[in-house]
Order: C-alpha cells, then sequence, then structure tokens
C-alpha cells in the first residue's frame, strides 16, 4: 500500500493511493485509522511529508560502492546522526542553497519509517517495527562538512531533507534499485542490496541508542556518485517500488 500527506484548502489529512486517486483517511496511519470514500485527485491536493518525525536519524556510509569512492574502511557499525525537522521538504518543494556554503551536493537514500515505538530491539524483531519506507535527499553542505569536521551544520539547513512523496509498506527494503537523477541525466545508481548494514540491523543499532516513535524516519544511507546541485537543477529520487522524488534548487 501506499499513503501519502496532503492539504486540500483547510483540510490536512492522511490519504491512501487507490490507482490513479487518493481516498482521505480518518484517523492516524500508525494506530487505528479508516479509510474514507473522500476522493481526491492527484493534481488537485498539495502534498506534504508523509509523515510527521519526531526526529530524522540519518546513516553515514552505509553503500559499499559509496565507501569505497570515499576512500574509507567500511564501518564496524552504523555511523548516525541527525537532521532537525526544520530540514524536512515534501515532494515539489525548492532546495535553497545557503549563502554561506558554496559546494552543496545531493545523496539518494531510502529512508525507513518506523511504526510503532521501539526500543533496544533485536534484529530479528526490527521487521515488526518497519511501517514502510519512503524517498530521502540528504542534501549536504559538502565544503562546510570538511571545514567543520562534523556534519551538524552541513546537513541541517533549512530545506536540507527533501522526503516522499508517499509511504511504500510490504516491499523488500533490502533489494531495491535506487537513482538519482539531475536534469534527466542518472547520476547515482544502485541497489540497497549494497547495504552494509541491512534494514534490520538499522533499526535495531539506532533503537538500542534512542527510542523510536511512529513516523520517526531512518535514512539509509547514499551509494557512490554524490556530486553537487546548481541554481535551477531539477533533482529526483527515485526508488522502485515507491516512486519519485521530485525537487527544484534554488
Amino acid at each position: 500500500m501506499q499513503f501519502i500527506r496532503f492539504k486540500k484548502g483547510d483540510l490536512i489529512s492522511y490519504g491512501k493511493v487507490n490507482g490513479q486517486n487518493v481516498n482521505r483517511i480518518e484517523g492516524d496511519i500508525f494506530s487505528n485509522y479508516k479509510v474514507t470514500e473522500d476522493i481526491y485527485n492527484p493534481a488537485d491536493i498539495e502534498l506534504l511529508i508523509p509523515c510527521l518525525p519526531t526526529k530524522i536519524i540519518c546513516i553515514g556510509l552505509n553503500y559499499r560502492s559509496h565507501a569505497l569512492e570515499m576512500g574509507f574502511e567500511l564501518p564496524d557499525a552504523p555511523i548516525i546522526f541527525l537532521k532537525p525537522l526544520t530540514s524536512a521538504l515534501p515532494h515539489g518543494k525548492e532546495i535553497i542553497k545557503p549563502k554561506m556554503s558554496e559546494r552543496v551536493d545531493f545523496e539518494a537514500e531510502l529512508a525507513l519509517v518506523i511504526g510503532k515505538e521501539a526500543f533496544d530491539i533485536e534484529p530479528e524483531e526490527a521487521g515488526e517495527y518497519i511501517f514502510g519506507a519512503t524517498c530521502f535527499n540528504d542534501i549536504t553542505a559538502r565544503d562546510l562538512q570538511q571545514k567543520d569536521g562534523q556534519w551538524t551544520r552541513a546537513k541541517s539547513f533549512n530545506t536540507f531533507a527533501p522526503f516522499g512523496p508517499n509511504i511504500t509498506t510490504d516491499i523488500d527494503y533490502d533489494n531495491l534499485c535506487i537513482e538519482l537523477i539531475q536534469n534527466g541525466k542518472i547520476m547515482q545508481k544502485s541497489n540497497t542490496s549494497d547495504f552494509i548494514f541491512n534494514s534490520q540491523r538499522l533499526v535495531s543499532f539506532v533503537s538500542q541508542i534512542m527510542t523510536l516513535y511512529p513516523g520517526d524516519i531512518i535514512a539509509t544511507g547514499t551509494p557512490s556518485g554524490i556530486g553537487a546541485v546548481e541554481s535551477g537543477d531539477i533533482i529526483e529520487v527515485k526508488i522502485e517500488e515507491i516512486g519519485v522524488l521530485k525537487n527544484t534548487v534554488r
């Protein structure tokens, strides 16, 4: 199934994608909800971020190909960092390049969406806590990352965490084709089977550090081929079975 969040006039609601239309949902997709008979044409609604996380957790260096590209050894444990909620950006909105950075990069990623509260769970349990997945773009001020020696400033600007357009459930998160397309040209192309740490290991690991709540997202790292964005670019993250997250750059 595929779920979205949308706005129509004063209405903000979750919706269930039903072919070429969207059925409005009453309630919370992470607990009790009802799919109503209220039907909307996607062209007539505004897409929002598909869930409301309490935190955006990101994994650094989780593709073997990207580790080789960067000249790093494979990590023994996942490397994690956080993005603030103010960096969240819906499908279709503009990524804003900050004035203090001269090099801003795209990073296509699969993001796992947590479905129920989790703390200190084992990898073999983790699948029960993953609600679904969405497309994610870990926008990074690369020059500031290198200058600071740590990642908070470089990863945290407003609009630096586009994700969406939907949450897709019941798919194999560890075997999905992923691409980054810049102005129609494929810049990144890989498969999540190249993960160093699979989805269940990631959820388990993060849960041993912090409590995960429904709607929290874990962005699972980017494959090789990262590159810079320029004003006017059209940036798309395309993931098999999920869809396309599309944003422009200003």
